[in-house]
């Protein structure tokens, strides 16, 4: 008697297949709307072309190019654009609108919903890296890593930034009130992060508070991360510890994955909050 029914157990797909469909059926529903494509992809571009264009010269005395150093930050900024961001954004929007509560009912793994948001949001962050990195290397002359430990760590550290940003994205969407707020909230820890962690000004020239303040956050190490992996040793002089510090930024990323993971399991909601 019990054999239809492990017949039919077996035959649902896993959390995994689940979550590998939602993640291409969440790929199609963004490239669809035309909106969010030129919004998630043309902020972060949009400044590399309008700083790269305004500021010139030299970092310093290292030789490097400041058009160089603002790109390789720029490349970090739009990995946190299209997972902290637009990730948080969408989620938020989902809640209110009712989709995060009709989902909630079905008999959908939940773990099936959050991996394909994961896995858009990092094969979306994967093609800003690319377009920001192209336009970088044609206009101002960004370079790609010289070295196989070089292309390691532009990968691990694109790879860490992508889960951090994600995990505290969906953590975060819990907090706008509604979906129409979402963009606001999530913008202006956005922008402010841009200013103090490297992006637009050398880290190293910020005030020392600044400085310790940005550190608290994945996207300074997420900047200088790559600055290692694109950008000559030369750099280090402008570096506040005269070092790439490799180590620390890994175990940085890692806690803030730890802390997004935390805060996903125990603040996320399924239903708006007059929902009870």
């Amino acid at each position: 008697m019990t054999a239809p029914a492990e017949t039919v157990a077996k035959a649902l797909p896993s959390a995994l297949g689940i979550g590998l469909s939602r993640g291409a059926l969440e790929l199609k529903s963004f490239f669809r709307e035309r909106q969010s494509v030129v919004f998630t992809f043309a902020m972060p571009v949009m400044l590399l072309l309008i700083f790269g264009t305004v500021f010139k010269g030299e970092v310093g005395t290292t030789g490097v190019d400041f058009r160089q150093y603002f790109a390789a930050g720029i490349i970090a900024s739009g990995i946190v654009s299209t997972t902290f961001v637009s990730l948080g954004i969408g989620i938020a929007i989902e809640r209110d609108d009712g989709t995060l509560k009709r989902l909630y009912g079905t008999p959908m793994p939940r773990s099936a919903y959050f991996l394909g948001k994961s896995i858009a949001a990092f094969v979306l962050a994967l093609l800003e890296v690319v377009v920001l990195f192209a336009l970088g290397s044609v206009l101002f002359g960004l370079k790609l890593p010289s070295s196989p430990e070089r292309w390691f760590t532009f990968g691990w550290v694109i790879l860490l930034g992508a889960v951090a940003c994600t995990l505290l994205g969906i953590a975060i969407s819990s907090v706008p009130r509604s979906g129409r707020s979402a963009a606001a909230v999530l913008q202006l820890p956005y922008l402010a992060l841009q200013f103090i962690s490297g992006v637009f000004f050398t880290f190293g020239d910020l005030p020392k508070g600044v400085q310790q303040v940005a550190a608290l956050f994945p996207l300074k190490w997420m900047c200088q991360g790559l600055r290692s992996a694109l950008l000559p040793d030369s750099l280090l002089a402008q570096e506040p510890a005269h070092a790439w510090e490799h180590g620390r930024i890994a175990l940085v990323l890692i806690g803030w994955c730890i802390a997004g993971l935390v805060l996903c399991l125990t603040t996320f909601r399924w239903k708006k909050r007059s929902d009870g």
